[in-house]
């Protein structure tokens, strides 16, 4: 079975690096146009030239999804290059998790600020029209700890979790209309951030494929490795194309049987 998106348009935050880019790459394959959205121009220019060897039409915006205004004009300019948003993919934020007790008010704020703020209005833009059309996909990422949030977590599985919360009012609201809300839950997949860590230890002599076996290894995943991002845009083009057309609702865990619950 072979996922096509073709005609579909997709925008996606958080475009420009990891999982973004994978899940752009993907869609662009399986025919979309894709719409990337990112923080910093250069990063995201890189990225366009990588999706549009796909031959797929491809645009880049740089925005600060945590600033409703920037946010709101930067819908207007994407449904003004490719006339509608049939596909939602809300991805943006990184990984912020340490004690309750010192997470300040401003990390508090900050963490919402960027990952669940942004998903509300995106979504609120994108569903009238999804609705008027009877076609719509929207995934949120999220990560495992919105289903079993840990000791020293906060804010992002606070975050999360009210992320999935959203998912599934939003699937239960979009169901009549054919437009179809889905979270996909992160678990320890090779990105970006990864290589970032990696660097940060200068005085290691491992490569990075040593590092990351060794932190596998470590952390007793299941499948006995990191995920792929890859693998993990496979399963957002399948959400994303009509070969997931009866998956509304679900939080689906892609993280290798890590995660205790289904």
């Amino acid at each position: 079975m072979e996922s096509r998106m073709d005609g579909r348009v997709a925008l996606i935050t958080g475009a420009s690096m990891g999982l973004g880019k994978a899940m752009a790459l993907k869609f662009a394959g399986a025919g979309a146009k894709v719409a990337l959205l990112a923080r910093r121009p250069d990063v995201l220019a890189e990225a366009k030239a990588e999706v549009a060897k796909s031959g797929a039409k491809v645009e880049a915006y740089s925005c600060d999804v945590s600033d409703k205004a920037a946010l709101e004009a930067t819908w207007a300019k994407v449904v003004a290059d490719f006339g509608q948003v049939d596909v939602l993919v809300n991805n943006a934020g990184a990984s912020a998790a340490k004690p309750f007790e010192s997470v300040t008010d401003a990390e508090w704020e900050t963490d919402f600020a960027i990952k669940l703020w942004p998903a509300i209005r995106l979504c609120r833009l994108a569903f009238p029209g999804m609705k008027q059309r009877h076609w719509g996909r929207i995934i949120n990422v999220l990560n495992t700890y919105a289903k079993t949030p840990g000791a020293n977590t906060a804010p992002t599985s606070v975050s999360r979790a009210a992320g999935m919360a959203l998912t599934k009012v939003l699937a239960g609201e979009g169901a009549p209309h054919n437009v179809l809300v889905n979270a996909l839950l992160v678990g320890l997949i090779d990105s970006d951030q990864w290589m970032r860590r990696y660097k940060q230890n200068p005085g290691t002599n491992k490569s990075y494929r040593e590092y990351l076996d060794e932190f596998a290894k470590a952390r007793n995943l299941p499948i006995g490795r990191l995920g792929e991002a890859e693998e993990f845009a496979n399963a957002a083009c399948f959400l994303a194309s009509d070969s997931g057309s009866y998956i509304n609702g679900v939080a689906i865990n892609v993280d290798g049987g890590m995660s205790p619950v289904v």
